[in-house]
């Protein structure tokens, strides 16, 4: 063969390459990067639901007065009788009135799922970035470019 053609075929396998970063790795990188904030979005509302909870039951609040936002920031505000029961969004649109340790518990193991699912994320996004550097890798091969 000759030069002319091994430079044409590296040319093609450097634009294979290119082509696979671009449309799979980086848009899988994208996308786990988005579920891990999505996660981490999670882990601080059942943390602020908990320090809220664990408040209210320090200072032995049974009633209480609030704003409700009712969408579009909207507020309403709210007499809450008996501040003892609370409902907690467990997924998929389903509301669970809880006692507050019965609201404890359940943060807790929430917690707990989060941030192994934070932890797995994470991982994902590490493979992925090492999955990058390795085409990169091979594409500064391909050119005999040598590495930064």
């Amino acid at each position: 063969m000759e030069d002319d053609d091994l430079l044409f075929l590296r040319q093609e396998k450097v634009k294979k390459y290119e082509e696979f970063v671009d449309r799979r790795l980086k848009p899988d990188l994208v996308r786990a990067i988005s579920q891990r904030d999505k996660v981490f979005e999670q882990q601080k509302i059942f943390s602020d639901l908990k320090r809220n909870i664990e408040n209210l039951e320090r200072n032995g609040v049974t009633s209480l007065r609030s704003l409700i936002n009712l969408g579009s920031e909207v507020y309403a505000q709210a007499d809450v009788p008996d501040a003892r029961h609370v409902f907690v969004d467990i997924g998929l649109g389903f509301h669970v009135e809880f006692t507050w340790l019965e609201a404890l518990d359940f943060i807790s193991k929430k917690e707990a799922r989060l941030e192994s699912q934070a932890e797995d994320y994470t991982r994902t996004i590490a493979s992925i970035k090492a999955q990058i550097k390795l085409v990169c890798a091979g594409i500064q091969e391909l050119l005999q470019i040598p590495a930064e």
